[in-house]
């Protein structure tokens, strides 16, 4: 088995499908690259068993013949490479020998039967979207999934398929994103939770391409295939929230105001919360938007004015600095909407605008109890 191939772009191929790979393996075999070669087709695939990866890539061979290498070493080797020719021959005493212009370097192998099959995706469903249109969905949503494994269902992005819409949903129970594209629909309704690795594979990946993505799922698994690549990974079990049910339907005070002004505002100011529960205060009263917070422990407390424009009662409302400033900066609107109706019900923040046609997204953030 011989092929010969571009350092750099073996380099990019392994570095995207590296990202997979665990750093503490109960196999042995998953720390390696499963190489496929079929004449001038070479398959690149790596996996931890819950999700699988894998690159076609063409390659100077009229070979055959599938072998494992060891990931860590490969990568840190190409790393250190300028862009040339990279000669692969599988030795008879268990190594491959690389030949580079200056000098030849030996690993040893293990056998590509020992890596595990990827899983197939039967009786599937399939959906297209664009490449780019699918990784905003995730980084709008993946920031508010949940990390506690005692609700899993919670830790990965809700997928909802229809033939009106596609909907991403995150929550963590303290805030809730909801993200709808309008432009983009299934053949038929489906429902499937995708945990956070494998879509954090994706974000990567997808991010300002306009190549179509093929989705295929079923109840267990899923498939995600573009350009020269395919993910298939499996789905988080379980039965996703209501989440519909807990976004408040009627709220009839409304504040709309410059997001980057309130983003930094609300930052300066949470720097003098309490460290613990981060709880500032939003005081609403005419146009005008009192922010403060304070921190009795240490006598430190801080306070802004901001004008704003508010519809609804005079109010007062407590919310976890992190949350409603990690909310604020994935929007990319200039101005913002937060609906409130009382102050034990969750806000909903709204761009006002900077939204594609068909985009639509809503986050939810609970409140906190304040101490007056």
């Amino acid at each position: 088995m011989k092929f010969i191939v571009s350092s750099t772009y073996l380099l990019k191929q392994l570095q995207v499908l590296g990202g997979v790979i665990n750093n503490s393996n109960t196999l042995p075999i998953l720390d390696n690259f499963l190489f496929e070669l079929s004449h001038s087709k070479l398959t690149i695939s790596a996996s931890d068993l819950e999700t699988t990866m894998s690159s076609t890539m063409d390659v100077e061979s009229d070979s055959e013949g599938s072998i494992a290498l060891p990931a860590r070493l490969l990568l840190d080797t190409l790393k250190t490479f300028p862009e040339q020719p990279l000669t692969f021959v599988v030795e008879e005493n268990n190594t491959v020998e690389i030949s580079s212009n200056h000098g030849k370097y030996a690993l040893a192998y293990a056998d590509g039967a020992e890596f595990p099959n990827a899983v197939s995706v039967e009786d599937a469903s399939t959906t297209t979207i664009m490449g780019d249109i699918l990784a905003t969905a995730i980084s709008k949503t993946i920031f508010a999934a949940g990390n506690d494994d005692l609700r899993p269902v919670m830790s990965g992005v809700f997928f909802q398929f229809s033939q009106d819409n596609l909907t991403f949903v995150a929550t963590d129970a303290h805030k809730l994103v909801k993200y709808t594209r309008d432009d983009v629909s299934a053949s038929e309704t489906a429902e499937f939770i995708m945990p956070k690795k494998p879509l954090n594979l994706l974000k990567g990946i997808l991010a300002g391409s306009d190549n179509d993505v093929l989705v295929e799922y079923n109840e267990s698994n899923a498939k995600f295939t573009f350009e020269n690549s395919v993910l298939i990974c499996r789905l988080i079990d379980g039965k996703y929230p209501n989440y519909e049910a807990v976004i408040p339907k009627e709220n009839p005070n409304k504040l709309v105001i410059d997001r980057t002004q309130f983003l930094n505002s609300v930052r300066r100011v949470s720097i003098f919360s309490n460290k613990t529960t981060h709880q500032i205060r939003l005081k609403i009263a005419g146009a005008e938007l009192n922010i403060s917070a304070e921190d009795i422990d240490y006598s430190n407390k801080a306070e802004e004015r901001l004008t704003c424009d508010y519809q609804g009662d005079d109010m007062q409302i407590g919310f976890n600095s992190r949350f409603l400033t990690e909310m604020i900066n994935n929007l990319n609107s200039d101005n913002v909407q937060l609906e409130m109706s009382l102050p034990n019900r969750a806000g909903i923040l709204t761009p006002i605008d900077g939204l594609d046609e068909g985009e639509h997204v809503t986050m939810l953030v609970m409140p906190v109890m304040l101490n007056n």
